[in-house]
């Protein structure tokens, strides 16, 4: 069991708001141990990025773990040459090239759609109508699961995102993570006997590749996690980000400053995926903590990106800082595979389509933010 300092938390107070805690640990040292979680937490940037490529030590193949065990072995939990097989399947469907080539076109389409219905409405809630409608109808078209609607896609990506963040081993929400995967299954199903192998979705890619059903299944409920909702919160919470920081939302509006920059340091600021977890595969030492084979770890890549040795402000969203030393998407091997396809939907489409069709938005409620594995605004009430 590791040595690191001890520090307690209260995991309701932390679900709420992570980063007071966040900052206390960072200055007790760069790792501690939280009993509550019974787990050691990787708290400041460099050992986050020191550690990420060392997979023999900091391994991510955790069968048991709850990502494996209720999605089944995806690409995120295998490290060398097994996940490089898994990577290179999916580059056809997530290279940059083709996420400006072929999807922003696609997201381009999506959004003109849904902002169609939006307009005479005059108000919604721009987190369920555009952000999580978008990236979920985006996220249909990149997976190839046609025969799925929005809502569902939603629904089966919070289900599972619930479960595999179920450290306290909540019952209910394990059933509804299972509910989630067989329907997930049942589409799957629908859509592999016609999935064509010149096509982009990433069903075909798989299947063109030559992977097994087992990994087809397994990567696509993973990217149906994190590919719903890291789009859908990066989304609302950048809406949410310059309404409420009117100064910088004029700054971008008069090209004193890009889209790219808010995405940037809106994923800096509220890290959608705030935690990532390995499990020690031989003893490791960092400073005077020793690190036993077995321990489970988890990387927080929510608080490396308000390392004060850093970021200066790190709790200021500032879309004009460098941004570029964040590690959102990762630092190693295992970096996100979709980050280019995030950067083409959120700013390439969602943010200037929205500002453009809507110059007098305004938020017109109270916003709620909750989470920390991983986090984002719950609610985003506006008027137009």
């Amino acid at each position: 069991m590791s040595n690191a300092p001890v520090f307690n938390i209260d995991p309701a107070a932390f679900w709420a708001n992570p980063y007071p805690a966040l900052e206390k640990m960072r200055a007790v040292g760069p790792l501690v141990y939280v009993p509550q979680f019974d787990r050691t937490m990787f708290v400041k940037r460099d050992e986050i990025v020191n550690a990420e490529p060392k997979v023999e030590v900091f391994s991510s193949e955790q069968p048991e773990g709850l990502m494996a065990r209720l999605l089944g072995q995806n690409l995120m939990r295998r490290d060398g040459e097994a996940h490089k097989i898994e990577r290179k399947a999916l580059f056809p469907c997530i290279s940059p090239k083709t996420a400006r080539d072929h999807w922003t076109a696609i997201f381009k389409t999506e959004a003109e759609t849904i902002l169609a219905e939006l307009i005479p409405k005059g108000s919604a809630d721009l987190f369920m109508e555009y952000a999580t409608r978008l990236s979920a109808q985006c996220l249909i078209k990149i997976t190839g699961l046609e025969t799925a609607t929005w809502q569902e896609m939603d629904i089966w990506s919070q289900a599972m995102i619930d479960g595999i963040a179920n450290y306290t081993g909540d019952a209910e929400v394990e059933a509804r993570c299972n509910a989630a995967t067989a329907a997930v299954d049942a589409a799957i199903d629908a859509m592999l006997p016609n999935a064509g192998q010149k096509s982009f979705d990433m069903i075909s890619v798989m299947l063109a590749a030559g992977l097994s059903e087992e990994s087809i299944r397994a990567n696509i409920k993973l990217t149906i996690t994190g590919g719903q909702n890291e789009p859908r919160d990066v989304i609302a919470g950048a809406i949410w980000a310059l309404l409420t920081h009117p100064e910088q939302l004029a700054m971008v509006r008069a090209g004193d400053a890009s889209w790219m920059q808010v995405f940037e340091e809106f994923v800096r600021w509220l890290s959608p995926i705030g935690m990532s977890p390995r499990i020690i595969a031989q003893e490791h030492r960092i400073g005077d903590v020793t690190l036993d084979k077995g321990d489970n770890i988890f990387f927080m890549l929510g608080s490396a990106n308000r390392d004060e040795g850093y970021f200066k402000n790190p709790d200021r969203f500032d879309i004009t800082r460098d941004a570029g030393k964040h590690i959102a998407f990762g630092a190693g091997p295992h970096f996100c595979a979709g980050a280019w396809i995030s950067k083409a939907m959120v700013a390439d489409v969602a943010l200037p389509m929205l500002f453009d069709t809507m110059p007098d938005l305004r938020t017109v409620g109270d916003v709620r933010i909750g989470g920390w594995a991983f986090r984002g605004i719950l609610n985003l009430p506006c008027a137009w």
